[in-house]
């Protein structure tokens, strides 16, 4: 007997592939089911509608990209390289294969399912801006740098990490960058950050 919570990856896997490839609306309980190896009605007492298996889902997901942002960000090395290692988690994050094919997903269904862009901005994009930010905090806790906003700074550093080479990919269906262009990517916009913010005592 598989415990709930083995149930629920199980189906988070079936779910991932199916929504990305046939889209939100197409996909029915029954197929998520049946992908699953499980019953309609186990798959209704574990998500009572699709939209909340969906919000699930992505939080599942998120969650365990979102994990490598806090482990990069307490690293004990100098701002600069711990900057670039965060962006780089945000990045990769945001440039994630599934992550994209799921945001292409819900803007193609944004009209008919409208909860799912709010849901999806809530889990990902939000939870990734906080995550920064808050490493953020503590360099300007430590005196390292100096900024006014600092959940601002976080969304302007992921938009100038990520906003562009993912718009790319989810519009012009062009690939996502090299890690060597997102590694060139992050020192560019890590060094131009800190230009603009570092307290003159470092």
């Amino acid at each position: 007997m598989r415990s709930d919570e083995e149930t629920k990856q199980i189906v988070f896997d079936a779910a991932r592939h199916a929504f990305a490839v046939d889209g939100y609306a197409a996909t029915s309980t029954e197929e998520l089911a049946r992908r699953a190896g499980i019953s309609t009605k186990t798959l209704y007492r574990l998500f009572p509608a699709k939209a909340a298996l969906f919000e699930a889902m992505c939080a599942d997901r998120l969650d365990r990209l979102l994990s490598d942002i806090d482990l990069k960000a307490n690293d004990h090395v100098d701002i600069e390289t711990g900057l670039r290692a965060a962006l780089l988690a945000c990045a990769d994050l945001a440039l994630d294969p599934e992550v994209v094919a799921l945001q292409r997903m819900v803007l193609q269904e944004s009209a008919a399912f409208p909860e799912l862009a709010a849901n999806f901005y809530r889990n990902g994009i939000s939870r990734t801006a906080t995550a920064l930010a808050r490493w953020l905090r503590v360099q300007v806790k430590k005196k390292l740098i100096a900024i006014d906003d600092v959940d601002e700074a976080a969304g302007m550093l992921i938009g100038m990490v990520a906003s562009a080479p993912q718009r790319a990919a989810i519009y012009g269906g062009l690939a996502l960058p090299s890690r060597k262009d997102l590694e060139r990517r992050t020192r560019t916009c890590a060094a131009l950050f800190l230009d603009g913010c570092r307290t003159t005592t470092t």
